[in-house]
C-alpha cells in the first residue's frame, strides 16, 4: 500500500484494479478512511491466504504472510481477524479472489 494515499482511496484503486483483472474484491470490513491498516485474504483454490502489510529491510512494502506459508483454515482465519481487529480497530479487510495465489497488482509477498 502506498503510505502517501489515504487508506479508503486505496482499497477503492484495489476494488477497481480487481474488476479489471476480471477478480472479485469485496471489502468486508471499512476501518478508519484516512490511515487504516489493511488486511487482504486471498481466496487461493488451496483455501484463503490472509496477508499484512510489512516493509523488507530496506524499507520497500511488501505483504506478510499472517498465518505461515500454505493456505489457512477458515476457523484460524476468523481468529486471526478477530485478533487483529482488537489489537488495531481501524483495521480494515478486503477479500480477493485469487485462484492462483497472487495479487492483482505488482507486490512482494514474503
Amino acid at each position: 500500500m502506498d503510505p502517501r494515499l489515504k487508506t479508503a482511496l486505496w482499497v477503492q484503486a484495489l476494488v477497481r484494479q480487481c474488476d479489471r483483472a476480471a477478480r472479485t474484491a469485496v471489502v468486508l470490513r471499512k476501518g478508519d478512511p484516512d490511515s487504516g491498516g489493511v488486511v487482504l485474504v486471498l481466496r487461493a483454490r488451496e483455501g484463503p491466504v490472509p496477508l499484512v502489510e510489512a516493509f523488507d529491510g530496506q524499507g520497500r512494502p511488501a505483504w506478510l504472510r499472517a498465518l505461515g506459508e500454505g493456505p489457512a483454515d477458515e476457523a484460524a482465519l476468523d481468529a486471526y481477524v478477530a485478533r487483529a481487529l482488537r489489537r488495531d480497530p481501524d483495521l480494515w479487510v478486503v477479500e480477493i479472489e485469487a485462484p492462483d495465489g497472487t495479487l492483482p497488482f505488482e507486490a512482494r509477498i514474503v
